[in-house]
Parts: structure tokens; C-alpha cells; sequence
């Protein structure tokens, strides 16, 4: 095992070394995207036994509603490449050029990270993303995917690198790990750092935090999405209504649904049950403080202090009072995972002290926390979001992809 993975590294260093131009990027990519629509049955086919394998394990309903694909989960693959073939290119781009009074001319130019090893968790279009992505940036890219997504992530990675074959390029851009052994996240991340130049992490706490303890190797990631919705006194009603179901119902799984509603006191006794019974009504828990329990008329299990630290990924909420903004911006910053916090208000000095003061590394005013997410801010899909306090931070798009050198030039200038 130890020897095919650092020959896996080894292949992807290779490739990597290969410089190749926009026009031939492109060119497999739309070859990609066309062979995932011809190979449409197949893929299915092959998840399938994924989804067979998920329920005779008893898997969570939410990993499962990860793996699915479908016929209109492919054609957003398809849409996604398609968004990223229209990208421009972000290496070799000059990000800033000047001249020294010492006579030196200093360029700074995007250049590829080298290899990227992305280690997920079910949800298979994670593998078509990562792969464009890494590879339109100029990266190679390895894969280990979770072995609840193996068939499904293996023919993505499959048609991929068929789609290279077919250009007469280095199919080693990008390569799968088919090993399902837990030992191999092990031996990446403690045995590779001169073969792998950057790990990125997605998928649930417990996989994030054996990354971040064991890798020798630098990491773009976050732990884990706590989202907030805060609604402030001068909040307008129907948009408070319609934010806050989107952003916790429209998909429940996802690390940008909103997990915490916070309420401003002034507000609670005319907002809570519009907002509540619509979310109650689609079958979400309400978990909620005391103030919650008194003037919600549904149903509420009484929060305890632990409530508010919990990613649940699932129909529950967690609701509780606030007595003011700086209360609501301290408890996002305590109990939030600095992924993604939105404020509701027609306040604008409100909402800009929000957008100042929380740490996330996303901050929103009158949006949805589902917005969270690189396709919807233009980056062509992600490679995941990084909570980092070092950038990149937000989503990890295509331009989060590349680093930068200094090209110096002079006229033969020595230092005195």
C-alpha cells in the first residue's frame, strides 16, 4: 500500500511539471462534460451501488441525501464544469507590476499551488468539481474519496481521465485512491508532504479534526458549518419569513444551512410563530430558550447551553432570544464556526456593524446562508470553504487555487 500511494504521488508531481495552455484545459473539459452526459446511465448505475451499500449499512438519512445522484444532480455537474470552462484562466496572470528606485523591475505572477490532495466525504459531485477545478487552476490533483461514494466517485474520476487519454495528456493530472483501507488518509497525510503540497478536507467533524491532528501537510478547510440567522428588531417580517426557511429547509444537509436563529427580544412575540410554524409545518424540530417556549404556540424541546454548538445537518433548529445586536454578534462569535452568519434587518448601520464585528469568514446581510457556496459567487463551483484565518477564506473557487511568485529584472543591478 505504502509504496502504490507514494507512486500515486510521484505520478501526480510528473504531471503537474506538465505546463499546458487555456485552449487545451477547455478542451478536456468539455470533453469531460461530454463524456459525463453520454455515460449518464453508467454513472447511475454505478451510484446505485453506493445507495444499495449506504442502506444496508443503516447510513444517516443526510449522508445518504448526499450520495443520491440523479438525473438533475448530473446535469448540474455538467453545469458546473460548463461554468468553469468559462472562467479565465487564473495562472500566469500579472497580479501587480512596479518599478524600484534601485532599478528593479518586480512583477508579481499567479502561478499553481503544484499537488492538491482532496480528501471527501459522499457526496460524488465533489469529485467532478474538485477535478476541474484543480486542474483549469493548473494543479494535479489526487482523490480519496469516502468509501460510502467509492463506485460513484471512481467513474467520475474514470471519465475524467479519459477525457486526458483522449487530449494525449498526462492522465495523471488526476487519480483516484481505490483503496477503501482507513490506513491510507493516514499515510498521506504523515508520509507525503514532499509529494503533496496542499491537503483539503471536506466532509463531517470527525474526519476534519483527523486531518488537521495528523497532516504534516498544509490544509484549506473548516471544521465544520454552525451557521446563524440573526434577526434584529428592525428586521421586515416577510423577508424574515422567506430568508430564514431557505436558508434552514432547502437543504438541510449542506454546511451552509442555517443551524441557529437568533431573535431579538423587541421582536420575538410578533415574529416567532410566523417564522416557527412555517419551519414546524415542513417537519423541522424547533429546539428552542425559554422565551421561545413561551410565546412559540407549537411544539419545543427546551435548549440547554450545548444546543448551541451543534452542526445538525438534519430538519432541527436551534432558537434563541437576544437583548441586542452586540448580544447577537458575541454569541455568533462564541458559538460559531466562522463559516457563515447573516443578519435580517432594513437597519443599515445595523447590518454594516454585523458584517464588521462577526468573525465569519462570510457575513450576509438579508441573504440566505445557502448562498454560501463558489458557484453561487461566481467561482465556478468549490473545492470546499475554508474558515482559515489565513486566506484563502469563504469558498476555495477557482481563483483561491493558485499561489504567486515575484519575477525580478534589472539591467545587471548589483547591491551595494
Amino acid at each position: 500500500m505504502n509504496n502504490l500511494l507514494k507512486n500515486i504521488g510521484k505520478k501526480s508531481k510528473k504531471a503537474f511539471s506538465i505546463q499546458l495552455d487555456t485552449k487545451k484545459k477547455d478542451k478536456i473539459l468539455k470533453d469531460y462534460l461530454y463524456l459525463i452526459s453520454k455515460n449518464k446511465k453508467l454513472i447511475l448505475s454505478e451510484n446505485l451501488k453506493d445507495i444499495k451499500i449506504a442502506n444496508k449499512k443503516k447510513l444517516k438519512d443526510n449522508l445518504v441525501k448526499r450520495l443520491v445522484l440523479n438525473n438533475k444532480k448530473i446535469l448540474d455537474i455538467i453545469i458546473s464544469i460548463k461554468s468553469i470552462i468559462k472562467l479565465k484562466d487564473p495562472t500566469n496572470i500579472v497580479l501587480k507590476k512596479w518599478k524600484r528606485p534601485n532599478g528593479l523591475s518586480i512583477s508579481k505572477v499567479s502561478i499553481p499551488i503544484g499537488v492538491i490532495g482532496v480528501i471527501y466525504e459522499s457526496r460524488p459531485n465533489v469529485t467532478s468539481d474538485v477535478a476541474s477545478l484543480c486542474f483549469k487552476s493548473g494543479n494535479s490533483v489526487i482523490l480519496k474519496g469516502g468509501s460510502e461514494a467509492f463506485y460513484s466517485n471512481r467513474i467520475l474520476s474514470k471519465l475524467f481521465r479519459k477525457s486526458l487519454k483522449k487530449n494525449k495528456v498526462d492522465e495523471n493530472f488526476v487519480q483516484f485512491i481505490d483503496l477503501k483501507k482507513r490506513k491510507v488518509v493516514d499515510f498521506l497525510l504523515t508520509k507525503m508532504s514532499n509529494l503533496i503540497d496542499v491537503v483539503i478536507p471536506r466532509g463531517g467533524k470527525s474526519l476534519v479534526k483527523k486531518v488537521q491532528k495528523l497532516s504534516s501537510i498544509p490544509i484549506i478547510g473548516h471544521l465544520e458549518g454552525i451557521c446563524h440567522s440573526y434577526v434584529d428588531k428592525d428586521a421586515s417580517l416577510s423577508i424574515a419569513k422567506k430568508v430564514i426557511y431557505n436558508a434552514k429547509m432547502r437543504n438541510t444537509a449542506i454546511c451552509g444551512a442555517t443551524e441557529t436563529i437568533l431573535l431579538h427580544e423587541k421582536i420575538v412575540k410578533k415574529f416567532v410563530n410566523p417564522i416557527l410554524k412555517n419551519l414546524e409545518n415542513s417537519g423541522c424540530k424547533i429546539i428552542g430558550d425559554n422565551k421561545i417556549i413561551k410565546f412559540f404556540n407549537g411544539k419545543v424541546q427546551k435548549a440547554s447551553i450545548k444546543d448551541w454548538s451543534k452542526e445538525y445537518l438534519s430538519p432541527v433548529v436551534s432558537v434563541r432570544t437576544v437583548k441586542n445586536l452586540n448580544e447577537a454578534i458575541n454569541h455568533v462569535n462564541k458559538y460559531g464556526t466562522m463559516h457563515t452568519d447573516s443578519i435580517i434587518t432594513q437597519n443599515k448601520l445595523a447590518a454594516r456593524k454585523f458584517l464588521k464585528e462577526v468573525k465569519s469568514s462570510i457575513a450576509m446581510h438579508n441573504t440566505s446562508t445557502q448562498f454560501a457556496d463558489g458557484g453561487e459567487f461566481g467561482f465556478g463551483g468549490e473545492v470546499g470553504i475554508s474558515t482559515n484565518t489565513l486566506p484563502p477564506r469563504g469558498p476555495v473557487g477557482l481563483n483561491q487555487l493558485v499561489s504567486y511568485k515575484y519575477q525580478i529584472s534589472s539591467n545587471g543591478k548589483i547591491r551595494n
